[in-house]
């Protein structure tokens, strides 16, 4: 559980790249992460551990709900869900990740549907791929590396990103 939950904070911060505007859809996202390997080893899915965040005690799982919550992100389905407004999907600066993680992305090729790029983080790094299936659904490949107990691991994850909708009910959008 030690490695989980910081993991599961990872993942939940570089699962997704800054994407074009035109490319999605206002509106409630929901993004799932799956085939997380930490140096070779595979990790249990998003689901499993979103299982695993409710079944911690009830003050430990409230602290990480609001520290989740405050980033923008709610555990919703199957993964997390992310609420994208109008505003913010003109622009060419998606906040799908925490602004006040310290991480930095910069998008390196081009080339159709299919976008590579490389992020920086406090205690990350490494590069990406992302594949617009539509404007309602896209796909990303992160590899790199990252030091969440204080090892330097080798670590890749998969993840999914599908619109829900554009009502984003109780889901705050990111600032």
């Amino acid at each position: 559980m030690k490695i989980r939950l910081p993991l599961l904070a990872l993942a939940l911060g570089l699962g997704s790249p800054l994407v074009h505007a035109q490319m999605l859809q206002p509106g409630l996202w929901e993004l799932t992460t799956s085939n997380m390997q930490v140096d070779g080893k595979p990790l249990p899915d998003m689901e499993f551990m979103l299982g695993q965040l409710k079944n911690l005690p009830p003050e430990q799982r409230a602290m990480m709900e609001g520290a989740l919550a405050k980033q923008g992100i709610t555990v919703g389905g199957k993964g997390v869900r992310s609420c994208l407004t109008a505003e913010q999907v003109k622009t060419n600066d998606i906040p799908l990740q925490d602004p006040q993680s310290g991480c930095t992305q910069k998008i390196t090729e081009r080339n159709g549907n299919v976008w590579k790029f490389q992020f920086n983080c406090p205690k990350a790094q490494g590069t990406g791929q992302a594949t617009f299936l539509s404007d309602r659904e896209f796909l990303t490949k992160v590899n790199g590396t990252f030091n969440a107990s204080g090892v330097q691991q080798q670590g890749s994850m998969d993840t999914r990103a599908v619109w829900l909708g554009n009502d984003c009910g109780t889901v705050k959008p990111r600032s």
